[in-house]
């Protein structure tokens, strides 16, 4: 794929993302959405940033990659945007369910990953980094955010905006 091609998938795909982050965030326990967001942008910008120092993970196409040796769209879009989506949708699931649902948003996610770390230069994966990684990193990601919400909601009961 040529780098304008990528370029532009790359813009199209953030851009669709930025639209659809109002839609997940301004619901009814906006506050809850909004610790979602920022605990999910948070710990993925640590994680990349730690992964991309460390060289498991490389990203050759990037915006401002002056600045930012990290995929910020992915950081600050995507990966939240997902999480967000999982909260809600598993909000009042047993953990069974929850397993199931996380199965059902990381698989896609990590699939779309392994293609572009094939066809694209969008990401590389370096020093035995696999799939594998990618998609128990992302399915703990998902698990960690789920249990800060978890006790968010428990601290906070007698206010609980969502029941």
């Amino acid at each position: 794929m040529k780098r304008k091609h990528q370029v532009t998938l790359l813009s199209l795909v953030t851009a669709i993302g930025i639209a659809l982050l109002p839609f997940a965030i301004v619901k009814r326990s906006f506050k809850d959405w909004i610790i979602v967001y920022l605990v999910s942008a948070a710990g993925n910008l640590l994680a990349d940033t730690y992964l991309v120092k460390k060289g498991f993970i490389k990203y050759k196409i990037r915006p401002f990659p002056d600045k930012f040796k990290i995929h910020l769209p992915f950081d600050l879009v995507h990966y939240p945007l997902l999480l967000l989506y999982y909260n809600q949708w598993a909000l009042n699931s047993r953990p069974l369910s929850q397993i199931f649902k996380v199965l059902l948003i990381s698989l896609p996610q990590v699939m779309m990953e392994t293609i572009a770390e094939k066809k694209t230069n969008l990401i590389t994966w370096r020093k035995g980094w696999t799939w594998y990684h990618s998609f128990f990193s992302m399915m703990g990601k998902f698990f960690i955010c789920r249990l800060i919400i978890a006790f968010v909601r428990k601290i906070n009961r007698e206010r609980v905006s969502v029941t």
